[in-house]
């Protein structure tokens, strides 16, 4: 059974900082790449950053600069260091793991709320 422990989100003030975390229990081995996703009511969801173990990272064009993932395999851990947020970055944030035979599987999401 997969397990993703997802902690971080919160409400921050526009141009503020959060970081959130994703904690994994499967084999790294077996792991395409993990990231981080995200969803707003009434929209798809849509990538905001992956990495693979090898700390290969693919970013949403619209977010580079502002954001950074990053991975601890010691720890099993990924991270996304979000910077200069604003009220757009508001949504629920989920984070994914994609193994080597392509099944993805997803966190429970944690709340990011950007208002002042």
């Amino acid at each position: 059974q997969v397990q993703l422990v997802e902690s971080g989100g919160g409400l921050v003030q526009p141009g503020g900082s959060l970081r959130l975390s994703c904690a994994t229990s499967t084999n790294l081995f077996i792991i395409r790449t993990m990231g981080w996703y995200r969803q707003v009511p009434g929209k798809q969801r849509e990538l905001v950053a992956t990495i693979t173990p090898g700390g290969s990272a693919n970013y949403a064009d619209s977010l580079k600069g502002r954001f950074i993932i990053s991975r601890d395999n010691a720890k099993h851990t990924v991270y996304l260091q979000m910077n200069s947020l604003k009220p757009e970055d508001t949504a629920v944030y989920y984070c994914s793991e994609r193994r080597r035979d392509d099944s993805t599987y997803w966190g429970q999401g944690t709340q990011v709320t950007v208002s002042s």
